[in-house]
C-alpha cells in the first residue's frame, strides 16, 4: 500500500512539473494562434504559413526565454524526488 501512494504521488507531481513547464509556451502558442486567426478574418487573407510562421516564431522565442526555468525545474524534481526515490532514501 505504502509503494502505491509513493508511485501516485510521484506521478501527480511529475504531471505538476510537465504542466508548469509546458504552460509558458502552450499559452504562447494559443495567444498567437488567436491574434493570428483574428488577423486573417479581419483582412480575409487566408495564407497558410501566415499562421505556421509566427506561432513557431512566437514558440522558439518562449522555449529560449524559459529554458532555465524549465530546467531547473525539471533538475529540482530530479534531485529532491526521484533520485532519493531510486537510492531508497
Amino acid at each position: 500500500m505504502l509503494n502505491q501512494v509513493i508511485f501516485f504521488d510521484s506521478m501527480r507531481q511529475g504531471l505538476w512539473v510537465a504542466v508548469t513547464i509546458s504552460f509558458p509556451i502552450l499559452t504562447v502558442a494559443l495567444l498567437a494562434g488567436v491574434t493570428v486567426g483574428l488577423f486573417q478574418a479581419l483582412t480575409s487573407i487566408q495564407e497558410l504559413t501566415l499562421t505556421f510562421v509566427p506561432k513557431l516564431a512566437a514558440i522558439v522565442a518562449v522555449f529560449w526565454l524559459t529554458m532555465g526555468f524549465m530546467t531547473q525545474t525539471l533538475v529540482g524534481f530530479f534531485q529532491d524526488r526521484l533520485i532519493p526515490l531510486i537510492i531508497g532514501g
